[in-house]
């Protein structure tokens, strides 16, 4: 038996929507033959493409082989046939867009952060609650493979009692007057709702709740320490928004979580992210896909002594955690869930509550930077 599901995809035409989603995610699921939920039973996507540039739209249609597009969001949603609505626009977009799907009756689906405050993110949970309709955030991060690990270690009481996370996350962005940017400007302006505060929180909020403990409280500072760039024209703009954040968070349990978060800084670690746990058993460091540890009895045991060249090779004691299971795509792997859910009703406590959550605490970030001050994050 095939569960065909049809499914309006607005915003693919974006970096994110394109690779991640359409391309590596339902795009793959289709060539498998869809989702196999029993022997003989499976999901298969149908999608339709949904943006407001018919060039745009005509290119990804053929590089991507899903035949139907449309610039007419109205025409699919009122399309019975299409039950589940996915948005990947900018952040600005998404909150009309996704209130008119789940007034439509489809399930919802779609990226963070799911709104640009948390009123109107806490508005679309209800909205869809009233609806009676499914609906999912994208929270990509849970399903890498070096975060699969980490969280195997835990299970396995490796680290003993959790200490301490500290997250690294980002890269040198380039400013575009001689190499031309890897990011978007709208990410630079904060009328655009830009800023690496309102993008990377929301990523940190899930990380944190689902992995070490629920964020109880945050101190943040901002900075916008590059203050011009140049845009997709050639023309040079002025930066509002913020491009690095340093967040010290408090965890329920007492475990303490940092995280720096920049666009303006040079990669001397494993990976674009690494996330270091400290317990009082052993260590561990996660990148995106390895994961390294070092156990109690590996522990060295250095002395502060600045007057001579460091006699511990510090990386030699830590081990690599082999690959242990199949790690697919970590958007197609939660995609995969999100179908389940629809179809067979599987669970899926990813929802637009926990997509406000990731909204709060980018707003909580931004108060604590305009206080100066630790700022507590109640319960939503």
């Amino acid at each position: 038996m095939i569960h065909k599901v049809g499914i309006i995809m607005n915003g693919v035409t974006g970096r994110m929507g394109t690779n991640q989603h359409l391309m590596r995610s339902i795009v793959e699921i289709i060539k498998q033959g869809g989702v196999q939920v029993s022997p003989s039973e499976f999901i298969l996507p149908d999608p339709v493409l949904v943006g407001r540039n018919e060039i745009k739209l005509k290119k990804l249609a053929e590089m991507s082989g899903v035949e139907k597009w449309t610039t007419d969001l109205d025409s699919v949603l009122n399309d019975p046939y299409y039950s589940i609505y996915f948005d990947a626009q900018t952040t600005g977009r998404r909150a009309d867009a996704v209130k008119k799907a789940a007034r439509a009756g489809k399930h919802i689906y779609c990226e963070k952060p799911v709104a640009i405050d948390t009123k109107t993110a806490l508005d679309l949970y209800h909205i869809c609650e009233q609806a009676g309709v499914k609906h999912g955030v994208v929270q990509d991060k849970l399903w890498l493979p070096g975060l699969i690990k980490l969280k195997r270690l835990m299970e396995n009481g490796f680290f003993g009692k959790i200490l301490s996370v500290r997250g690294e996350f980002g890269y040198w962005v380039f400013e575009g007057h001689s190499i031309p940017a890897q990011r978007p400007s709208w990410n630079y302006r904060k009328e655009d709702d830009g800023g690496i505060i309102v993008d990377m929180l929301c990523h940190w909020r899930y990380v944190l709740d689902n992995l070490f403990g629920n964020v109880k409280g945050l101190f943040c500072m901002g900075a916008t320490h590059i203050p011009e760039r140049v845009d997709e024209q050639g023309q040079p703009y002025v930066c509002t928004a913020d491009d690095a954040a340093y967040a010290t968070f408090g965890l329920e349990g007492g475990v303490i979580a940092h995280f720096n978060s920049s666009w303006v800084t040079r990669v001397r670690r494993d990976d674009l992210l690494t996330l270091q746990v400290d317990g009082t058993k052993g260590s561990a460091v996660a990148g995106l896909r390895e994961c390294w540890t070092q156990h109690y009895g590996n522990t060295p045991k250095p002395v502060w002594n600045p007057d001579i060249k460091q006699p511990i090779d510090f990386y030699e004691g830590w081990n690599r955690v082999p690959e242990q299971e199949n790690y697919d795509n970590a958007f197609k792997a939660q995609w995969e869930l999100f179908l389940k859910h629809v179809v067979k009703n599987d669970p899926f406590p990813w929802n637009l509550l926990e997509g406000a959550k990731g909204v709060q605490l980018a707003e909580k970030g931004l108060e604590s930077w305009a206080k100066k001050a630790w700022v507590e994050v109640p319960e939503i």
